[in-house]
């Protein structure tokens, strides 16, 4: 059976624009630092896309299409990027979080660990740890997370969480208030993406406690 023919966005490239064939986008990203680009499965759907933001649509899955499939996220990781992640240790409650420096795998910052607190708080923290500390190198470039709820807490700038706050984990309160405020207070053009852990791998972040 032919496969359904794929059309190729290239929003960052040799020459951004949309490509009917891999050969033909492969050639614009390779080499090309901090490329972005991603495929798509109707020539409109991908020049709407070239038109829209690529944070928008790279690492967020394509609406399921006539025959309800969902494609693939063609293409890799970002080089030139940082990826955040969280552990929580199911026994204690102590949370701990740390993001790293993707080319070279070295860590930029380990924080906690953090009493009675959530994965998804530390992967929210964590996003935010790195916005602070790239905006403080004046640097753009993205940063990855597994998250989605945090990804999502962080465009909203609202940490939506249903923990509640205890002696023990006042200073993890203390926290997400200064990291709420920053957001508030801070514009950034970093991308935030979703590390797409069944494309490629664990997160190179994580703190392999499975």
């Amino acid at each position: 059976m032919a496969k359904s023919p794929k059309y190729y966005v290239v929003w960052k490239g040799k020459q951004p624009g949309v490509y009917d064939s891999w050969a033909d986008c492969q050639a614009q990203i390779e080499g090309f630092n901090g490329a972005l680009y991603k495929s798509f499965e109707s020539r409109s759907l991908a020049e709407k896309a070239l038109s829209e933001k690529p944070h928008l649509h790279i690492g967020a899955p394509q609406k399921a299409g006539t025959q309800g499939k969902l494609p693939g996220i063609v293409g890799k990781p970002i080089p030139d990027s940082v990826v955040v992640d969280a552990a929580w240790n199911t026994a204690t409650g102590d949370m701990e979080y740390q993001g790293i420096y993707l080319p070279t795998k070295q860590t930029i910052f380990r924080m906690g660990p953090y009493a009675d607190g959530t994965n998804n708080i530390g992967e929210f923290l964590a996003i935010v740890h790195a916005l602070a500390l790239l905006d403080q190198k004046h640097s753009n470039i993205p940063i990855y997370s597994d998250s989605r709820t945090a990804i999502g807490w962080v465009q909203k700038k609202k940490a939506n969480t249903k923990l509640d706050p205890t002696p023990r984990n006042q200073e993890l309160f203390d926290l997400l208030a200064r990291a709420e405020k920053w957001l508030q207070t801070h514009r950034f053009a970093n991308p935030i993406l979703k590390w797409e852990t069944t494309h490629w791998g664990e997160n190179p972040a994580d703190f392999g406690r499975k």
